[in-house]
C-alpha cells in the first residue's frame, strides 16, 4: 500500500520540523474544523466512526491487512496478536457504545449539539463544548489508546494534532488514513506526527496552540511534558499503572477453574502484557479445591496453547536477556526450595509462570512473564500490594456472583478503579473511565443557560 503525504508521519523520517511549520498546520486544523467538523451532529458522527470501526474489523479492510502484513517490525506484535487486539477494540466501538458514553458522561445525547435542560428543572439548561484543538501525545507500547483518543476527539468536533511514537508510528498513520479514505474533510481534521519526545524545536510551540493537551506514557515522560504544557492550556494525562488478578476459593473448584485458567491466560497473552490493563501478579485464595500451584500449572498449558495460536513476537536481545535472567533466578530457588516453582516455554522467552508461597506484589518482567501466588484472603492481598496502591488501574476478579459484589465493594474503597472478570482485564468497554476519571467531561467546557425563574 502506497500511503500518499496527507500527514507529517508520510514523511521521509529524515525530514525536519520547524516551529512555523507546526504553528501553520494548527491554524490550518482550526480552520478547516470550523468548515468541516463543527456543523456535524453528534448523530452523525456515531453513525460514522461506528461504520469506521466496523470497517477494521473486517479481514479484506485494506488499512488492517497493510497493518497486520507489516507487524511485528512496525509494530512489536505478531500479526495474530495484533490482530486479536484491534478486533478486541474495533468491535466495543458501535453505536450504541457512543450514544451510552455521550448518556452516560453528559446526561443527554444532544447536549454536545443544543442547550439541554434536565428532567429536574426546566428553568436551566447545558451545553457541552469540545475544544477547538487537542494535541494527543501517545505512547509506543499499544496503539488503542492512541486510536481511541482520537475517536473521543472526533466524537466532540475536535480538530488534533497527533504526536506518535517515533518507534511504532504505524497503526495511528494507518487509522487516520482510513479516516481520510472514509471521508477527506473530516481527515483533514487531523494532523499525525512522529519525532523524538521532548523535542523542544516542535512540541513548545505545537502545545501553546492547544486547548488541551492528552499524554500517555511513563511517570518521567508526563512529568516534561507538564513542564512544556502552558499554564493556559489544560493537560489530561495517563501514566504508568499495574493490574492483578483475584480468584476466590469458591471459584476454584470444578469445570470453572479451567474456564479461569482460560482467561487469566487470556488476559496475559493480549498486547503480549505490555499495556496497564495487563496482570503482573494473579493470586489465588487458599482453600479451594484447586491450590495455587495447582492454577500456576493450569496456566502454564493455556499460555503454551496460546502460544501455538497467537504467538508472542520476537523480542530484542536485551528484553529476552531480562527474561533469561529473572528465569534462572527462579530456577536456583526452585531447585532449593519447594515454595517456589517455575514453567516456561521450550527453547524460547514466550511466556514463564512462577509459582511463589510470598505474597508480596511482583512486578513482572512482561512479555508473558506471569506469577501466581496464594493469599489468605483479599485484605491479606491488599497488605501486600501496599506499595502500588495508588497504580493498580484494574483487577480481574473470579468470584461467585453475591461475593463478587462484596469484593468489588472492598477494591473500590481501596483505591482500584476498574474491577472485571478474569479474561476479561485487556477489554474495557468504551466508556471505561480510565484511572477513575471521566472519559468526555475531563475534555469538555460547560455553558449553562439560567433561562429563567
Amino acid at each position: 500500500m502506497n500511503l500518499p503525504n496527507y500527514f507529517f508521519a508520510d514523511l521521509p523520517p529524515d525530514a525536519s520540523f520547524s516551529p512555523m511549520l507546526v504553528l501553520d498546520a494548527c491554524h490550518t486544523l482550526r480552520r478547516n474544523r470550523e468548515r468541516f467538523l463543527s456543523p456535524r451532529s453528534t448523530t452523525q458522527m456515531i453513525r460514522l466512526l461506528a461504520a469506521l470501526a466496523d470497517n477494521w474489523t473486517e479481514p479484506d479492510f485494506p488499512f488492517r491487512k497493510f497493518l497486520l502484513a507489516e507487524s511485528p517490525k512496525e509494530t512489536g506484535f505478531s500479526p495474530q496478536t495484533l490482530a486479536s487486539g484491534l478486533d478486541s477494540l474495533f468491535k466495543s466501538i458501535t453505536i450504541d457504545s457512543l450514544t451510552g458514553l455521550v448518556r452516560q458522561e453528559l446526561g443527554h445525547d444532544l447536549r454536545l449539539d443544543e442547550m439541554r435542560g434536565s428532567e429536574e428543572t426546566h428553568t436551566k439548561s447545558a451545553m457541552a463544548v469540545g475544544p477547538e484543538l487537542m494535541v494527543h501525545v501517545t505512547a509506543g507500547n499499544l496503539p488503542s489508546p492512541g486510536i481511541v483518543s482520537i475517536i473521543l476527539g472526533l466524537l466532540l468536533r475536535s480538530a488534533q494534532f497527533i504526536k506518535c511514537s517515533s518507534d511504532h508510528p504505524l497503526a495511528l498513520r494507518l487509522f487516520a488514513h482510513s479516516i481520510y479514505d472514509a471521508d477527506p474533510k473530516l481527515g483533514a481534521c487531523l494532523e499525525v506526527a512522529a519525532w523524538k519526545g521532548g523535542n523542544q524545536i516542535c512540541e513548545p510551540p505545537l502545545f501553546d496552540q492547544a486547548d488541551i493537551v492528552t499524554a500517555t506514557g511513563s511517570d518521567e515522560t508526563l512529568e516534561s511534558i507538564r513542564r512544556n504544557v502552558p499554564s493556559k492550556t489544560r493537560i489530561v494525562s495517563h501514566g504508568h499503572k499495574v493490574s492483578f488478578a483475584y480468584l476466590s476459593r469458591d471459584a476454584m473448584s470444578g469445570y470453572k477453574v479451567r474456564r479461569w485458567a482460560e482467561g487469566a491466560a487470556t488476559d496475559v497473552a493480549a498486547w503480549d502484557q505490555q499495556g496497564c490493563l495487563s496482570p503482573h501478579v494473579i493470586y489465588v485464595q487458599e482453600g479451594g479445591e484447586v491450590n495455587a500451584g495447582k492454577f500456576a500449572e493450569m496456566l502454564a498449558d493455556q499460555l503454551a496453547r496460546l502460544e501455538q495460536l497467537e504467538p508472542r513476537a520476537p523480542l530484542p536481545v536485551q528484553e529476552s536477556a531480562a527474561i533469561a535472567a529473572r528465569r534462572s533466578f527462579y530456577e536456583v530457588r526452585a531447585s532449593h526450595s519447594p515454595d517456589t516453582l517455575q514453567w516456561r516455554s521450550p527453547e524460547s522467552t514466550a511466556w514463564t509462570v512462577v509459582f511463589e508461597n510470598d505474597p508480596q506484589f511482583q512486578i513482572s518482567c512482561l512479555n508473558r512473564f506471569i506469577y501466581v501466588k496464594p493469599v489468605l484472603d483479599l485484605q491479606h492481598l491488599l497488605k501486600h500490594a501496599e506499595l502500588v496502591r495508588e497504580k493498580v488501574s484494574t483487577v480481574g476478579l473470579a468470584a461467585l456472583d453475591d461475593e463478587a459484589r462484596l469484593l468489588a465493594h472492598q477494591l473500590a474503597r481501596w483505591g482500584v478503579s476498574r474491577v472485571c472478570r478474569v479474561g476479561k482485564m485487556q477489554t474495557p468497554p468504551l466508556a471505561w473511565r480510565q484511572d477513575g476519571r471521566p472519559v468526555l467531561t475531563d475534555l469538555l467546557r460547560w455553558c449553562d443557560w439560567e433561562s429563567g425563574s
